[in-house]
């Protein structure tokens, strides 16, 4: 780390890393669901209390995975939050769903379970929510709802990998979760993600219809003597090669908590006398709640104030990022209905968040700088 310039992210590829890609190669095994394919999904697994994990070749695509399995008719409706990734959206508006967007919880900034019990009708046919930030959004609350109106929760979890709710990890408390391995996440291969499938009736046509709609997962297993097209799927599956990689950030995974939950607590330690001082938002942690360090963001009165926030910063060589568009306002969101004030919370967080440089090697003397920066602005 140089003191000319502290990104917002980097990712961090070790030789580890690198031997387990080199190992995938030297397998001959380059294609998707070899033997790293296998460690990976074994190790995901393990941090999902055994639920199954079924790579894929993007959070996306999981989502897209997800919203197949609903087998929606038409006229169905998703909720989701409006402040989100516009995937989490749009892969149900491309199985034809029609998504509902309800406002977010001021706290943790993911989905308010009385907005989404407001929104519930006749035509709901699942609930997709997130863990912003890797931390819970009262997810025992909207595994309650689903239940009681029979309906699919959806974890969108790509922020939340090793957090946890009342001790229970996050991407278990729906049938479904989605995770993310972009560059920008806490562990990552790069591009990739996953499916994991708590609903034990779902996880065969999950297979099928990751692998282009075909039983050859089951071949493979010696269930089936050939594999055929059994339903309309699409290719998910991601490379061996990039499993791979998958492989060596899973064996250090908690290491990489460790470092991030460091930075976290630095900036949490240093920053909250200013931040009371000046009327800043500070990350809000509920007690049931074990995050997972994925960002630390600050919120401020106007965006105006963030945006003067945002030069401070960078003329000091330090890259500090506002994040979602309230999904809404945005073109697409308008064709579903999507009006000014309709979400204040969405719409006041989307113009005031900012988020500070948070990555695993990130070391103490850039985190102190970029404190010390910030104690410097006056909002």
């Amino acid at each position: 780390m140089t003191s000319a310039s502290i990104p917002f992210n980097r990712a961090t590829i070790t030789n580890k890393d690198v031997a387990c890609l080199t190992a995938a190669v030297e397998r001959g095994h380059i294609s998707g669901n070899g033997p790293a394919t296998a460690a990976a999904e074994q190790l995901l697994a393990d941090l999902h209390d055994g639920s199954p994990a079924l790579l894929t070749t993007s959070c996306t695509h999981a989502l897209e995975l997800s919203a197949r399995l609903l087998d929606a008719a038409p006229g169905d409706e998703v909720i989701v939050p409006a402040y989100a990734f516009v995937s989490t959206a749009s892969a149900f508006v491309l199985a034809g769903l029609r998504p509902v967007f309800v406002d977010v919880h001021n706290d943790t900034l993911g989905c308010d379970p009385d907005a989404v019990a407001a929104a519930v009708t006749n035509r709901t046919r699942a609930i997709c929510s997130i863990h912003y930030a890797g931390v819970g959004s009262h997810p025992d609350r909207l595994a309650e709802l689903a239940t009681q109106h029979g309906i699919t929760l959806i974890e969108d979890n790509a922020h939340g990998l090793g957090g946890r709710w009342n001790g229970q990890a996050l991407g278990t408390f729906g049938a479904l979760s989605t995770l993310s391995f972009h560059e920008t996440k806490n562990i990552t291969c790069g591009e990739g993600g996953a499916l994991v499938v708590n609903d034990p009736a779902l996880v065969e046509r999950a297979e099928i219809l990751r692998e282009k709609g075909t039983d050859r997962a089951r071949f493979f297993r010696g269930q089936v003597d050939k594999y055929t097209w059994v339903d309309v799927g699409s290719s998910w599956v991601l490379s061996d090669l990039l499993a791979a990689i998958l492989v060596g950030q899973l064996d250090r995974f908690a290491t990489i908590q460790e470092r991030r939950q460091e930075t976290w607590r630095a900036y949490a330690e240093g920053l909250t006398g200013w931040a009371r001082e000046y009327g800043v938002g500070l990350p809000a942690i509920p007690s049931e709640a074990e995050h997972t360090a994925h960002l630390f963001h600050l919120r401020f009165g106007d965006a105006d104030t963030r945006a003067r926030f945002i030069d401070h910063m960078s003329e000091a060589g330090i890259g500090a990022v506002f994040h979602y568009q309230p999904l809404h306002l945005s073109a697409v969101g308008r064709r579903f209905g999507g009006v000014p004030g309709q979400h204040p919370i969405t719409e006041q967080v989307s113009d005031t968040l900012v988020r500070l440089p948070l990555f695993e090697s990130l070391d103490a003397t850039a985190v102190d700088r970029i404190v010390e920066r910030t104690r410097l602005f006056r909002p």
